[in-house]
């Protein structure tokens, strides 16, 4: 199996960075770093195994109704991860909200069936599908960690930044309320990309 398939979807072909997809997700999950790494870890699973069943039936499947199978297939797995969190992660869950469902239109996951698992076999499929969910979810980490930390001095809801810097404990700081609204979310994906092709010289457009 190709090396490319696993470490593309984290640099070169990142959906967020390079694709430009799940862009809504990254703006309305990453207030708290907890709820991002949930999300990263949903869409993970779904699109991972979603793709590997999506190709293991692909020749099964007639070409006009593929698009309501493959439907069906993600909707299911979107059900079990939301029905394992409402169980085990009640507090995470709460706070996704609609989000969780909402997975099953996320255009990562169609593109990537589309793309790589309807003309690939099942274990790859599986691979590119978990590879594009933790390049996806890389980003949406990192932008949880800038929003939290400097937006609330926390991560997972620990204190980080002491009490004692605070301006109201005669310290000389203080959070930064613009960072955990979402055009700041759009921002930091702003430089992330802009730091990404500065690296990458060959993801620039030619002028």
């Amino acid at each position: 199996m190709d090396k490319s398939i696993f470490k593309n979807p984290f640099f070169k072909a990142n959906p967020i960075t390079v694709l430009v997809l799940g862009i809504c997700s990254a703006l309305a999950v990453t207030v708290q770093l907890k709820g991002a790494f949930v999300m990263a870890l949903s869409v993970t699973v779904v699109t991972g195994f979603s793709s590997m069943l999506v190709s293991s039936i692909r020749n099964s499947i007639p070409n006009r109704v593929r698009i309501i199978v493959q439907l069906v297939i993600v909707a299911m797995f979107v059900i079990l991860v939301d029905e394992f969190l409402k169980a085990y992660a009640y507090d995470v869950s709460k706070q996704l909200s609609v989000y969780i469902g909402l997975i099953i239109t996320n255009c990562i996951i169609m593109g990537r069936i589309e793309a790589f698992a309807l003309g690939n076999k099942p274990f790859p499929s599986l691979v590119d599908g978990l590879a594009n969910g933790m390049g996806y979810g890389m980003v949406l980490v990192i932008i949880a960690f800038i929003r939290e930390l400097f937006g609330s001095g926390t991560l997972f809801g620990f204190q980080i930044i002491p009490q004692s810097w605070y301006m109201a404990n005669g310290g000389f700081y203080e959070n930064n309320g613009l960072v955990i609204l979402p055009p700041m979310a759009l921002i930091i994906v702003g430089g992330i990309i802009w730091v990404q092709r500065a690296i990458q010289k060959e993801l620039q457009e030619e002028k």
